[in-house]
């Protein structure tokens, strides 16, 4: 006996599964209450039902259209995809004749035999049980604007060429003064926040940041949780020598204070200059002048701005003055590099050219004494929250390594154990990262923007511990290729790092890895054990 197959309910009454949807060929309400009306089962067949509102059907998406009209955008696509709608004549012909999807009969199921297939797309449960409600509903009383639905198909029709934007790095603006000094550069002397005065915000990289930085930075008293909060994720360059001066300590964040302290603490350094170099070389201590006079050409060899005389002997007075003040520590290794961000971000706020290429020669011995009385300062300040990496057995940078072993064998332990097994200690690599602070690994542009994020994490906690995060996530970066090398070649790999490239971007990206792992992991330190 043939088994009977039992229809569905929407089946039995003539009507299309609730989901499937048909394009109506005229928005009139003509048209709209004529397929409504109730259809006959020789008719039905011929005719599929409407469900109200719909304008798209399965039969219509993939039957081909007309290659010589664009095809036609839902206007989901139009929301989602604004850039995605550029056409030309070319690529349209050679779309249209690869990827329209055409009716085969040869294909195995079609949408209508699937649907008599599937018997159970609603339970007759759902039906009235005193079967008086069993018509079709009621048309709706739909009121059309035909202007308003050409205007609208028009405009899914009409192809949208959207610009290529190119972001426009601004270069500066050269002055009329000689030797490209800014303008007004004896009151910027006095204090560094004047130079708000004479901004002009619209020749800034970004205005709209710019001008918020400007609000924050020029009220009497400058809220330092408002600037650390929007200092995270960059200072514009034009700025930045007042946002790290108030950062580290240096400049005070109320205006009226801000000349009396920097007319102070300038003339402190140079009373102290003058009072250590009063026999020249000869009256100083000869090995630690030694060892500082060798390591300064050293820095930066590839930049212009410090191979220069006059800048070699700023950096030289600079370190000098440091190490006799802090004995407990003395002059170290790496704290050459570290001057040099400070010392280029401070000549950049006085001159209207690339600090990089700058002779500081050329510049009045005024202007180059106070740069140099201020770099001398905010470098003191940065190390005072990180002494301990240079004391003896240098401790501080002993913890990072250790912390940053921990942190690596969490995040990714393959690559740990892959050091391991190559005999790699993390010491053999890592210990430059923390004594440079990366500077070795990276452009000084680079370097300069990373600060930006060291100091709004708080000049201690940013060069400390928040740097721990960013060398883990520096170090996972090149997982994939230190896994493919033998101890020699991760040595080799890890002091030629392929990151002379690098812009901003990619610094901000290695930044936001490092406060993911610091989110996870710093407040939880059982983690990492």
């Amino acid at each position: 006996m043939e088994q009977k197959t039992q229809k569905s309910f929407w089946k039995r009454k003539g009507l299309k599964l609730p989901g499937s949807i048909s394009i109506v060929p005229s928005w009139t309400t003509s048209s709209l209450n004529k397929e409504l009306q109730p259809t006959t089962t020789a008719s039905a067949a011929a005719a599929e039902p409407i469900v109200i509102g719909a304008r798209y059907t399965y039969n219509s998406l993939v039957t081909s259209q007309d290659s010589s009209k664009p095809p036609f955008t839902l206007p989901s696509h139009l929301a989602n995809h604004p850039h995605q709608h550029k056409y030309n004549s070319t690529s349209q012909t050679q779309t249209s004749k690869t990827k329209n999807h055409t009716r085969s009969t040869s294909h195995p199921k079609s949408f209508n035999a699937f649907l008599k297939d599937t018997n159970d797309e609603w339970s007759d449960d759902i039906h009235d049980p005193t079967g008086k409600n069993q018509s079709l509903p009621q048309p709706l009383d739909v009121t059309i604007d035909h202007e308003a639905s050409k205007v609208a198909e028009a405009v899914l029709t009409t192809p949208m060429v959207t610009p290529t934007t190119i972001p426009v790095v601004k270069k500066k603006k050269k002055t009329a003064n000689a030797n490209g000094i800014k303008d007004h550069v004896q009151d910027i002397l006095l204090d560094p926040t004047f130079l708000l005065k004479w901004l002009d915000i619209q020749d800034t990289r970004d205005p709209s940041r710019t001008k918020k930085f400007k609000e924050v930075l020029s009220v009497s008293n400058v809220d330092l949780v408002a600037l650390r909060s929007l200092s995270w994720s960059g200072i514009p360059e034009e700025l930045r020598m007042i946002a790290w001066q108030l950062l580290l300590g240096y400049l005070p964040c109320n205006s009226a204070r801000r000349e009396i302290t920097l007319a102070r603490k300038r003339k402190e350094y140079s009373d102290s200059v003058s009072a250590t170099y009063a026999r020249g070389t000869a009256g100083l201590d000869q090995a630690l002048w030694h060892q500082i006079h060798i390591d300064i050409p050293r820095t930066n060899p590839g930049i212009p701005l410090y191979q220069y005389e006059a800048t070699q002997l700023c950096l030289e007075r600079i370190l000098y003055q440091w190490a006799i003040r802090h004995p407990a520590s003395g002059y170290v290794q790496g704290i050459n590099d570290l001057v040099t961000p400070i010392f280029e971000v401070f000549l950049s706020s006085y001159i209207d050219e690339d600090p990089e290429n700058y002779d500081v020669s050329q510049l009045d011995q005024n202007v180059l004494s106070v740069i140099e009385a201020d770099s001398f300062w905010c470098l003191s300040k940065l190390l005072d929250g990180i002494q301990d990496n240079y004391t003896f057995a240098q401790p501080g940078i002993q913890r990072q390594i250790l912390t940053l072993k921990e942190l690596v064998t969490r995040i990714d332990a393959r690559l740990a154990l892959h050091l391991q097994n190559e005999g790699i200690e993390f010491i053999q690599f890592a210990f430059r990262w923390m004594n440079c602070l990366l500077m070795r690994e990276l452009p000084l542009r680079s370097t300069i923007r990373m600060w930006d994020t060291y100091l709004a994490e708080g000049s201690s906690e940013g060069f400390s511990e928040f740097h721990v995060y960013v060398c883990a996530a520096f170090l996972v970066k090149w997982s994939n290729q230190l896994q493919k090398l033998d101890f020699q070649g991760v040595m080799i790999f890890l002091q030629q790092l392929p990151t002379q490239g690098w812009q901003e971007k990619d610094v901000e990206l290695l930044l936001s890895e490092a406060y993911m792992w610091k989110t996870l992991f710093h407040n939880a330190p059982n983690h990492l054990k």
